[in-house]
């Protein structure tokens, strides 16, 4: 197989593979308001059930990434992508609150392989500067899913009930299975060769023991603001008059500039490299943050989707340098502690500031959140000597 169609390959089943699974993770949004009639559930129990989903996903990524060394890569992902599946057909046969419970493990379990090992084969076909640009457009896939698989599920049930809609969902899982195990390039630990103009090639040994730690701090305060600055929006927006339906379209601005964040700040960053690239987001996250708070409604909604490219754009510019800060055969295990790191941080960070808000309330809670994206800036500067070659 030619390197091209082996970039080709690796592109298609890291980007369906994510597509698919980020929708599943989504996919429970859809179905809460369903469960609530179902069961009578409180609002509790419903969070529970996202959070046995989400912690599960972001608990087992790092064992994920053990078990690909043992078994190889595309049979974890193939398992992992069927198990997925598999837990939405088990929830659509589920008799109760426990049996939809422990599919949702099961799915969650299954949901675990693909951010490690999607990046990892990405890293892996691609190199230098070509590396972080294929990590964006794998990134960006993943809002592709978390678009349309849920609205698939809206569309399955105006015509089935929503346990055959959920077995019809998780069907598609298995056949996505079979599909990345035929077709997942089989690729070893050694990184793509690299062209003698690539600039942005990690030269040997150029590795540095505070560079990847360094990398995930960034993460993680970068994904914790994002969450605490969804969870405050709509409150925002509710006390400059703002309907819940104009609240639903924001939140749509949001992640639409997001979406369109992750693929234009990958290739930004493999122009102008990653400290400059997270100078400007991390930056433009903060103003437009609090330049949020005066903004009559109609200025503020005007302002969401360039504060959505800058909130989310940051996450492709630092997936993409996992691959300069880590040893080709560490990779799959790195990107599972970073996903780890991110998607707990975005776990927790909503409770914690929603702490904050509590106690001083949310138009200044939302400053705080600006002031520590601001956190990342000397911390990437840190970085630079760490990282491959800049950009001049």
């Amino acid at each position: 197989m030619s390197g091209r169609e082996q970039e080709r390959r690796a592109m298609a089943v890291a980007c369906g593979a994510h597509a698919l699974h980020d929708g599943y993770t989504d996919l429970i949004y859809v179905m809460l308001p369903i469960w609530q009639g179902e069961f009578g559930l409180g609002f509790a129990a419903l969070g529970l059930m996202k959070t046995v989903f989400s912690g599960t996903l972001a608990g087992f990524q790092v064992p994920s990434g053990f078990l690909a060394e043992r078994i190889g890569a595309p049979m974890t992902l193939a398992l992992g992508t069927a198990l997925a599946g598999i837990g939405y057909v088990f929830g659509g046969f589920s008799v109760g609150v426990a049996t939809l419970v422990a599919a949702l493990f099961v799915g969650g379990l299954g949901a675990s392989t693909q951010h490690p090992l999607g990046s990892s084969l990405i890293a892996q076909a691609f190199a230098g500067a070509r590396s972080r640009t294929a990590l964006g457009t794998y990134n960006f896939a993943g809002d592709i899913g978390k678009m349309s698989v849920p609205a698939l599920a809206s569309l399955l049930l105006l015509i089935l009930p929503w346990r055959q809609a959920l077995i019809v969902l998780g069907s598609l899982g298995v056949i996505a299975a079979i599909a990345i195990f035929v077709l997942m390039p089989r690729l070893d630990a050694a990184p793509a060769p690299v062209k003698k103009d690539d600039r942005n090639a990690l030269p040997v040994g150029r590795l540095h023991a505070l560079g990847f730690p360094l990398l995930l701090s960034v993460g993680v305060i970068d994904s914790a603001t994002r969450m605490a600055f969804l969870t405050f929006l709509p409150f925002v927006l509710t006390a400059k008059g703002a309907s819940v339906q104009t609240v639903g379209l924001s939140l749509t601005l949001v992640f639409a500039g997001g979406a369109a964040g992750k693929l234009v700040c990958a290739f930004i960053g493999a122009r102008i490299g990653t400290v400059a690239t997270v100078w400007l987001t991390e930056t433009v996250t903060a103003l437009g943050i609090v330049a949020l708070l005066p903004l009559p409604l109609e200025a503020a909604m005007l302002l969401l989707p360039v504060v959505g490219v800058a909130l989310n754009g940051t996450s492709s510019v630092l997936y993409g340098s996992v691959p300069d800060l880590v040893a080709p055969e560490k990779r799959t295990r790195a990107f599972g502690i970073f996903y780890t790191g991110t998607i707990g941080a975005g776990a927790v960070s909503p409770a914690l500031y929603g702490l904050l808000g509590d106690a001083v309330g949310v138009p200044s809670a939302l400053v705080a959140v600006a002031a520590i994206v601001l956190v990342t800036l000397p911390l990437t500067l840190m970085l630079r000597p760490a990282l491959a070659v800049e950009p001049a």
